[in-house]
């Protein structure tokens, strides 16, 4: 993170490209042209002496703020030392760090905020992994096994952090890379996972929704959080069409796991067709409402996914890392130890942290009681547990790789020892 000042005693550019960010009404066109035009610094002394005024259009009966005097108040220096304090970084249009898939075509992005490791955003195939909200179970435990098994493969996921769909890719995209921690330094060479990067309509330093905190923490940790939106900042209705297009634009496909006739979604599948990005999507039951835009999909052209080998092959990825005993010994490995980010710090909400004396985490204990000794399908499991989907299908997967519990076409049985 820069300093917040120079050796100079200059704030860094990135201080007033962050407030630049930060003036009301600004849209992230303009900032984008503005910016590349004069550069931060110069476009913010443009700003404050009034030779920049604001582009946007105000509504009959408000009042236009004017951008000089709202320049003239700005503390550029404390808004900078908090962006600092809380570990947050800027980019923007030509600068390192910055996306270039995002600096053209439709809508391009202005100024980014992150938090993480921004060099999550280039290098790789990258896939998003979208859908709605209100998912079955079913459709959270395809989002889980996508995620897991592209970014096993290399492949960046990319997602929201919403609840449902985007929450259970993120986790399942996390497992692979918690899984990577333990393999020696000569599988590591030949085995990458992608990690995850989620897009959030909220400023990065704002979790939205407060249930995903422990696991916008674990992106952060492992990936990266990046916003259009600037730090301290709630999400706002009109922000998710905005941060919809961002997922899209970072992405060589986007993937609709479940939706709704309408929703989101539909946001992110547009962006996609706008910037000629690959729309796949997962195929569901006639009769569930959350496949209604999933199966209008494929009517209508889009890819078939049945599982993460179709991405795969639309990407053009043909030397990806064979799944199966590199995914089995890592699990093994990860339920006998406390998870840490490296420091020593959990990666996971208090629910989810290992147990040093017992195998078993707690949480997975806590499913294979829910368990049972008879066959469940995973929406009982869950009544029974009462955990949420996504640790439920985390839990699930890990106590199959160390051979505790066996999952067909849905149902999952307790091994008899």
């Amino acid at each position: 993170m820069t300093a917040v000042v120079d050796d100079n005693g200059d704030l860094p550019t990135a201080a007033y490209a962050a407030a630049l960010a930060c003036l009301p009404g600004v849209g992230p066109a303009w900032l984008a042209e503005v910016i590349v035009a004069h550069g931060p610094r110069q476009a913010w002394e443009l700003v404050a002496t009034g030779q920049l005024r604001q582009p946007a259009r105000v509504r009959a009966g408000q009042k236009r703020a004017g951008w000089s005097d709202v320049a003239r108040y700005r503390d550029v220096g404390r808004l900078w030392a908090e962006c600092v304090r809380s570990g947050i970084g800027v980019t923007w249009p030509s600068v390192a760090g910055y996306p270039a898939v995002l600096a053209s075509g439709p809508a391009p992005a202005g100024v980014l905020f992150w938090a993480g490791d921004a060099a999550m955003l280039d290098g790789r195939p990258a896939v998003a992994v979208v859908g709605t909200r209100r998912c079955t179970p079913e459709g959270a435990e395809v989002a889980y096994r996508l995620g897991h098994d592209l970014s096993e493969a290399g492949v960046r996921v990319v997602s929201g952090l919403a609840l449902g769909i985007d929450g259970a890719a993120h986790a399942g995209a996390l497992a692979a890379n918690r899984g990577s921690a333990t393999r020696d330094a000569a599988a590591a060479d030949a085995f990458s996972p992608g990690s995850t990067v989620g897009v959030a309509a909220s400023g990065v330093d704002v979790v939205y929704p407060r249930r995903h905190v422990g696991l916008w923490r674990q992106v952060v940790r492992t990936g990266v959080v990046i916003s259009e939106t600037p730090p301290g900042l709630p999400a706002q209705a009109w922000r998710f069409p905005a941060r919809n297009r961002i997922i899209a634009g970072l992405a060589q496909m986007v993937v609709v796991v479940e939706c709704h006739a309408s929703g989101g979604s539909w946001h992110t599948v547009d962006a996609a067709l706008r910037r000629g990005i690959e729309v796949g999507a997962v195929p569901g039951s006639v009769h569930s409402s959350a496949s209604v835009g999933t199966n209008t999909l494929l009517h209508e052209g889009a890819t078939p996914v049945r599982g993460a080998q179709d991405v795969l092959d639309a990407l053009g990825v043909f030397n990806s890392t064979p799944r199966g005993s590199h995914t089995r010994e890592a699990h093994k490995t990860v339920g006998a130890r406390r998870e840490t980010g490296g420091t020593g710090a959990p990666v996971q909400a208090a629910q989810l942290r290992m147990l040093p004396d017992d195998p078993l985490c707690a949480l997975e204990a806590k499913v294979l009681a829910a368990v049972g000794w008879q066959p469940r399908c995973l929406e009982e499991i869950i009544e029974r547990s009462g955990l949420p989907v996504t640790a439920v299908v985390m839990s699930l997967e890990q106590l199959e790789q160390r051979g505790t519990i066996t999952g067909e076409a849905g149902w999952w049985s307790r091994k008899s020892s």
